[in-house]
């Protein structure tokens, strides 16, 4: 069983990012399958297993966060045109077995990311 996770953060003000709709896609020869949809708890965070029989270590990922909903709640940084509105972090399960995590910390016009392993 391979382990999902992710902690986001604002930058804008140093809180923890809850409440960002994620969802996790396969995308592989046969089309794109949905593997789950969620939203980040209150401390920015989500943590998933996946079964081994799920993951297909010859396909990518596609781990999708919809920042324009989450910015759109935020006072200090209402979207506006030009927004990011989304997060697509795409990776591989090398190991399905494996742990991944990829903080993230957001703005409304940037982010940064890691996989950590």
């Amino acid at each position: 069983m391979a382990t999902l996770s992710t902690h986001t953060l604002n930058g804008v003000d140093g809180t923890h990012a809850g409440g960002i709709g994620v969802t996790l896609v396969k995308l592989a020869e046969a089309g794109a399958e949905l593997i789950f949809e969620t939203e980040t708890d209150a401390g920015g965070r989500l943590r998933r297993e996946i079964p081994a029989d799920q993951i297909d270590t010859a396909a990518t990922y596609e781990l999708v966060m919809d920042t324009a909903a989450y910015w759109a709640t935020q006072a200090a940084a209402a979207p506006t045109a030009g927004h990011i509105r989304q997060i697509v972090l795409r990776f591989e399960m090398s190991d399905a077995e494996g742990a991944y995590h990829m903080p993230v910390i957001l703005g409304p016009n940037t982010y940064s990311t890691w996989l950590s392993h």
